[in-house]
């Protein structure tokens, strides 16, 4: 039995930048298979469609931040491995945030229990540049 799952990007004033359903196959899934399935999905949505924006949980190499997303410098399939290793270590530097109806997750290992109208937040931080 599927399931299906609200995953929100928002500001870290609480904005909505973007939102969508995702199906899961289980009930209960780590946060690291919450991330994996996202950017798969993500990916995959993409590459079958080469809109002009990807819009993605992280940047793709060769891509630079538009107002809605990323903007390929050159049009080309993106590997969704590569981008699941960059949203797993920015997740484990904190320039990730996960919120499960509104409570942080810690741990890529920590265990997720998927109920009728669960909300997953994510939030990227942005880091400050000093000069």
């Amino acid at each position: 039995m599927t399931t299906t799952l609200t995953i929100r990007d928002e500001t870290t004033s609480g904005g909505t930048l973007h939102e969508f359903a995702m199906e899961v196959l289980t009930e209960r899934i780590t946060v690291r298979e919450l991330i994996r399935s996202r950017v798969y999905q993500e990916v995959q949505d993409y590459n079958l469609r080469q809109p002009q924006e990807y819009r993605g949980l992280v940047q793709p190499t060769d891509a630079e931040r538009t107002l809605n997303g990323f903007k390929l410098l050159k049009p080309r399939q993106i590997d969704w491995k590569t981008q699941f290793d960059k949203a797993v270590e920015a997740f484990e530097a904190n320039q990730i945030l996960i919120l499960l109806d509104d409570k942080q997750v810690q741990s890529l290992d920590d265990e997720i229990e998927i109920k009728p109208g669960t909300r997953v937040s994510f939030l990227r931080l942005t880091m400050l540049v000093g000069g």
